[in-house]
Order: C-alpha cells, then sequence, then structure tokens
C-alpha cells in the first residue's frame, strides 16, 4: 500500500478548503442545482467537485459524443452539453420524465437543448439500440449514476460503444461507504452488483481505471 504524509487536518477541513477554492458553476448549472437540492430526492444530485473534474476531462479529450445514464434533474447532462462543442451531443437515459423535465428549462437557457438527445427507456436498452444502429466504437464519454443493478451489463455494453481511449466514469463507486466496509450477508443487492464490479474493473485488462476520492468515489475508466 502507497505511503502518504500524515495529514495535518482533518477531512471535512480538507474538504472545506477544496469548495472554498473551486471555480463557480455555470448561471445554469447554479440555478439547477439550487432547485434541485430543494427537491426531496435532492440527495441524487451528482456532487459539483466530480462534475468539474468529469467535465474538465472532456475538455482534454476533445469529446464530441457523451452518454449520461441516470439524468435525474438534468443536471450532469447539462455539464456534458456544455462541455462539447457546438456540433457535439449528449445521449441522456432515463425512465420518467418527472424529474427530466425539471432540467429542461435550464438546458434551454443555457443554449445547450439541441445537444441533448433525451432517451426515456431503461439505459440497458437505449445503449443495446445505439450499437444496432452502427455507433459502436463512436463515442468518447460515459458516465454512469444509474441503474445500478444493471452496472455490470451497462459497462459492458459502453465498451462497445466507446472509441479506445473513450472515458467511462462510474459515480457512487464507494456507495456511501459501504464499500469500504468487509461485505455484509445481509448487504443490499446494489452495493454487491458495485462492490463485483469494482473488482472486476481493478482485474480488466480492456481497461485502465483509477478510482477517485471526489463525491461519493468516482471510477474512471479509459479503455485500452
Amino acid at each position: 500500500m502507497m505511503t502518504r504524509p500524515r495529514d495535518q487536518v482533518s477531512a471535512k477541513e480538507r474538504m472545506v478548503y477544496i469548495e472554498e477554492h473551486i471555480s463557480e458553476p455555470h448561471p445554469s448549472m447554479k440555478k439547477l442545482q439550487e432547485l434541485t437540492k430543494t427537491h426531496e430526492s435532492g440527495d441524487m444530485l451528482s456532487f459539483y467537485d466530480g462534475t468539474v473534474l468529469l467535465s474538465n476531462m472532456i475538455k482534454f479529450a476533445g469529446a464530441k459524443k457523451c452518454i449520461d445514464v441516470g439524468v435525474f434533474t438534468g443536471y450532469s447532462s447539462l455539464a456534458w452539453a456544455l462541455s462539447v462543442p457546438e456540433d457535439g451531443k449528449v445521449v441522456a437515459c432515463d425512465t420518467s420524465t418527472e424529474f427530466t423535465d425539471i432540467g429542461k428549462p435550464f438546458w434551454k437557457e443555457a443554449g445547450v437543448e439541441h445537444k441533448i438527445d433525451l432517451r426515456i427507456a431503461p439505459a440497458v436498452e437505449t445503449l443495446q439500440s445505439l450499437i444496432e444502429a452502427g455507433e459502436s466504437g463512436t463515442f468518447d464519454f460515459i458516465y454512469v449514476d444509474g441503474d445500478k443493478l444493471n452496472a455490470d451489463v451497462i459497462y459492458e455494453l459502453s465498451l462497445k460503444l466507446l472509441r479506445t481511449n473513450g472515458i467511462i466514469a462510474f459515480d457512487n463507486s464507494f456507495m456511501h461507504g459501504h464499500l469500504l466496509k468487509p461485505e455484509d450477508e445481509d448487504e443490499r443487492q446494489d452495493v454487491s452488483v458495485i462492490r463485483k464490479l469494482n473488482v472486476k474493473i481493478q482485474q480488466d485488462s480492456r481497461v485502465t481505471a483509477v478510482m477517485l476520492d471526489v463525491a461519493d468515489g468516482v471510477y474512471v475508466c479509459g479503455k485500452n
């Protein structure tokens, strides 16, 4: 195990310092973020620090084609749409318009609604349809923040859709700390699925992966 210098501050103090030194969000993102936080399911909102990091990766990679699995109120889809060029696109996957309708006015306000292709269907079906449409190997970036029970299937389909050196980023790789503890025989099914997927990714020669201590853990996988 890598030896790290002893920290002089607590994890909480470090997070406060980080949050004080992060760039301000796009105005539309900030408004959508604030609105989503008032929602009863507001804790499902993607963390801003992780969103900024992944947005920078999209820009560094010159990504034009993205997929967003688990749209919720459209915050992450908005972030990716703001990060791709004018002719870029984000295929946004969700199973209901109940929450995605909250974000649509902010997509329009930010001038990126034409970049977002919202697909209301199970993510596995949407990804399979993209493969059947001949889009394998054409996507640059895929973000997975939904449908935890099908995470392994989504991973396999994503590898087919990604180009070489494309990126898959899995949010909630810590599962709110559950995965940092030994497996429990009564473990929730979604926790168990992600635990197994994390092990699989680490051993998978098809990707080069690193898990980041950002938000609830972000597992960034580059397709080899």
